[in-house]
């Protein structure tokens, strides 16, 4: 693996504390307790003690009384957070957050939009083989759904990276028990030996903030493509999100860092102005206009494709063109 090149740029749900815990609080801005309870350089992967006043401090801060009580009652040592309960908290987290995946259909979204993108690939004559990484993997679901239903050609490698070895490890347990063709690797995703041709992440970008979000899509800029996905920006999605996470969720975790995210997520404008630092042409889809479409689609995407692709890849996606939207 490389020496990143870029300032450290936030990969996967656990990387963000280094960010947070530096910076001075913005008012009541609200924070996700997986951000913070566990702490990986972003450059080294070496693993930081994380103090257990502190992250309660800042939830306390941000005027979440239940976060800070929730963290307050964790094992700790010395003042540090106990990296075992930590780990397992957010293994048994991601493990329901694959419910959400399945519900919404998520690996058929980005299979429709990737395979018209390899599409692309194939008739530039780009060399293959093509890899996929889907930044901030977790527990893997994405890549081992793709592999084990994604038909998307010999020519392609599927690969997941999260900064987090807990959730890498059992990922790459569960990929060896359904015998599937992926890789897992507990790793920065953008300075990986061999750089991805498209990249790719379902709840990720409302972790990035700030400045660290065009960062986040300069570290792109070497590959093809890109393809991410969160939560529709709507005074509606915590609502929606609450429901949701009370009716399908059991850990508390979850329940709570699932309506803080979608509270957290970014505008449209304001993704396509970071992802513009990519020289890309990019879009939005399946963009919301009014509240109704945020209930038919609760995930909206920013893509990215080198201007050379952009046509072909377009006219492959067929009627979901319309699906795209300029930066207005």
């Amino acid at each position: 693996m490389n020496t990143p090149t870029l300032g450290p740029e936030v990969h996967g749900r656990q990387a963000a504390l280094a960010v947070e815990l530096s910076r001075p609080m913005r008012p009541r801005e609200r924070l996700e307790i997986s951000d913070l309870i566990v702490d990986y350089d972003p450059r080294t992967l070496v693993r930081r003690p994380v103090r257990q006043a502190e992250v309660v401090r800042r939830l306390e801060a941000s005027g979440d009384a239940w976060g800070a009580r929730f963290v307050g009652a964790l094992p700790a040592k010395d003042g540090v957070l106990d990296e075992a309960t930590c780990d397992a908290i957010l293994v048994r987290a991601h493990t329901e957050l694959q419910r959400l995946s399945e519900e919404f259909l998520q690996v058929d979204r980005i299979r429709r939009i990737l395979s018209p993108l390899l599409t692309a690939l194939r008739s530039r004559q780009v060399p293959g083989p093509y890899r996929i990484v889907d930044v901030g993997c977790g527990t893997g679901y994405l890549v081992r759904a793709l592999a084990a239903f994604g038909r998307l050609g010999r020519d392609v490698k599927l690969l997941g990276c999260d900064m987090n070895v807990a959730l890498v490890r059992h990922a790459r347990a569960l990929a060896d028990e359904e015998h599937l063709d992926c890789e897992l690797f507990a790793a920065n995703a953008f300075t990986l030996a061999e750089p991805a041709h498209v990249f790719l992440s379902t709840g990720v970008l409302h972790h990035v903030r700030g400045d660290e979000l065009a960062r986040f899509f300069e570290g792109q800029r070497a590959a093809q493509a890109f393809i991410h996905f969160d939560t529709q920006p709507s005074w509606l999605s915590p609502i929606g999100s609450w429901i949701f996470h009370q009716a399908r969720m059991r850990e508390p975790l979850v329940r709570h860092d699932g309506v803080v995210s979608a509270a957290r997520t970014h505008s449209r404008a304001t993704l396509l102005r970071a992802a513009a630092s990519t020289g890309f042409t990019c879009r939005s889809f399946d963009g919301a206009s009014s509240w109704w479409e945020v209930l038919v689609r609760p995930l909206h995407a920013v893509i990215g494709v080198r201007a050379e692709l952009f046509p072909t890849f377009e006219g492959a996606l067929g009627p979901l063109a319309a699906r795209l939207a300029e930066p207005s």
